[in-house]
């Protein structure tokens, strides 16, 4: 069995069912031996695409994700996709290739020091040198991935390693060394090839580990919280595993206490519900006497911690438990475990603080509908997606890769259910879209599954469109299409008086996704919006992606968005 097939058999006995890729002849063997195996191996357009696919596949699934990049560019390629899934705390796995053991800084094709440049941006990084280590490594690689704070790491394989032994030894001896000279070599390269091509230990006994919680630190948290009397949860995508995402939703709902859902917890309460709250929470974290952040830092989306009185903090992250701010009790463990255990004791209703919160929600929601009434010169960006929400399915899964319309986006619509919203997470990044749509679609092959645009965004993962058509699967996407990087050109304009940089077109999208044999329309008016919603609902109940491009008027809806 050559190496290729021996991460292929790796793959497989960790439960992988889909490889993300484009192809190359340093990984050829991979690609092959994974389709022998029954893995989907899905070839996208850009190597970044192929990590976020991964990323999503780890946050929906459990299973972390694979992507598999050739040497050199394929590689340079990845390392935004693999930053952003460092800091969302996405356990992923790539699989890079690179030039032969023994060329390794001799000027081969593509051969750059990936080790050097991975390092920084991944939990754990390691070349594999021998066909024997493949197993170990792999096995390795997966529990390191999912253990303590999740994250992304790196196996890098050179090419030598992974073909059949048969041929790599053609390779080597189509050159013969002359002279005395020579034959030194060519007697260093037998040795090295017999050592390369040895038998390994088998698969490797690494095991995940979590941190845990103790009955001491649920005593403390409990009796601080039924003490309290404006308590609120704070929950992040930390604190939400594909394996118990639904009994956690039960047992936050059971512990009474008013929660603000962030990144991939979004939509673990469902659309609606008498303890989710969405609009100022800001106002409420401030005025509340006890926080429960589960899973997120005292980072800039928390303005750092400023606004928070006595607070608890649960993360799998040491670092992150003490950022900025020292909670009052810091419990060092995988945060929706722990909530788990908290409902099963402890209830802390208090109706006069849910009263106040649900008044602030009402006044908010009041000034959305207001700025969706405000006339503009193409469709009102708020009024749209306010009308998307009431045309979603209930098992839709959102993506949200852009700006301005993304924001909107998460004022407006309503996640359906637990592991119903994907977004890049902390890192801000755009492009993810695709890839993340790509990945959750396969998790959900008979969900709507959206990817919300803003057209700047837009722009980076358009030709996925062409992956969607090749591979039949029925994503549909919305581009909000203002011809504008609007977050940045509004107060650029304010503060600096100029909008440079920040103007595009609103280009036909739709023309372009019908190049790549998907479906579309361009909608200017809410009438052609929701009729294209429908078409689009009906073109991915087919297996035909669908991108609806909505020309939007500009909207000041989200004015002062910039952070720092």
């Amino acid at each position: 069995m050559d190496g290729g097939s021996s991460v292929a058999e790796a793959l497989a006995r960790h439960d992988v069912r889909f490889l993300f890729t484009l192809c190359g002849g340093h990984i050829s063997p991979i690609l092959v031996g994974a389709k022998e195996r029954g893995i989907r191996v899905v070839d996208v357009r850009h190597e970044a695409t192929a990590v976020y696919a991964a990323d999503a596949v780890s946050r929906l699934s459990g299973v972390p994700g694979v992507a598999v990049v050739t040497a050199g560019p394929g590689l340079t390629n990845s390392v935004t996709a693999v930053k952003n899934a460092q800091l969302a705390q996405s356990p992923l796995v790539l699989l890079g290739g690179s030039a032969p053991t023994v060329l390794k800084g001799k000027g081969a094709l593509q051969d750059i020091d990936q080790m050097a440049l991975m390092k920084p941006h991944v939990k754990w990084a390691e070349s594999v040198r021998k066909v024997g280590d493949i197993g170990p490594a792999l096995q390795k690689a997966f529990a390191i991935a999912q253990s303590g704070v999740p994250g992304p790491v790196f196996l890098e394989f050179p090419i030598d390693v992974l073909y059949p032994e048969e041929l790599v030894r053609e390779w080597y001896a189509a050159k013969p060394g002359k002279g005395l000279a020579g034959k030194a070599q060519d007697i260093y390269l037998a040795r090295h090839l017999d050592a390369m091509f040895a038998d390994g230990g088998g698969a490797g006994t690494e095991e995940v580990r979590i941190p845990r919680h103790d009955d001491k630190d649920l005593a403390t948290v409990f009796a601080k919280l039924c003490a309290a009397e404006r308590p609120v949860i704070l929950l992040g995508s930390q604190a939400v595993r594909p394996e118990y995402a639904d009994a956690l939703s039960d047992a936050v709902a059971s512990l009474g206490v008013p929660v603000y859902l962030s990144g991939m917890a979004r939509g673990l309460l469902g659309k609606e519900h008498e303890l989710l709250f969405r609009h100022r929470r800001k106002e409420a974290l401030k005025n509340a006497d006890l926080v429960i952040l589960a899973g997120v830092p005292c980072d800039f989306r928390l303005d750092y911690g400023r606004q928070l009185r006595g607070y608890i903090s649960l993360n799998r992250s040491r670092d992150d438990l003490y950022l900025n701010r020292k909670p009052d009790v810091a419990v060092h463990a995988d945060p929706g475990g722990f909530l788990l255990d908290l409902a099963k004791g402890c209830r802390a209703h208090r109706k006069g603080w849910l009263a106040q919160l649900r008044q602030n929600e009402g006044e908010r929601e009041q000034e959305i509908a207001a700025a969706a009434s405000e006339k503009l010169a193409g469709i009102n960006p708020v009024a749209m997606l306010r009308t998307l929400d009431g045309l979603l399915e209930d098992d839709a899964v959102l993506v949200g890769d852009g700006g301005d319309f993304v924001g909107t986006a998460s004022y407006t619509l309503r996640p359906r259910a637990p592991l119903g919203w994907l977004d890049p997470g902390p890192f801000g990044t755009l492009g993810v879209g695709a890839g993340f749509a790509l990945g959750a679609k396969l998790c959900n092959p008979g969900s709507e599954v959206w990817v919300l645009y803003g057209d700047g965004a837009c722009g980076f993962s358009i030709a996925e469109q062409d992956t969607f058509v090749r591979h039949g699967l029925g994503v549909i996407s919305l581009v909000g299409n203002d011809g504008a990087w609007n977050q940045i050109a509004r107060d650029q304009v304010e503060y600096l008086k100029d909008d440079v940089g920040t103007q595009l077109s609103q280009t036909d999208y739709d023309a372009v996704a019908r190049g790549f044999g998907a479906q579309g329309r361009r909608a200017e008016s809410l009438e052609d919006f929701v009729a294209g919603v429908r078409e689009a609902q009906d073109s991915a109940a087919n297996g035909m992606p669908y991108l609806l491009n909505a020309v939007l008027g500009r909207s000041d809806f989200r004015k002062g968005s910039v952070s720092m």
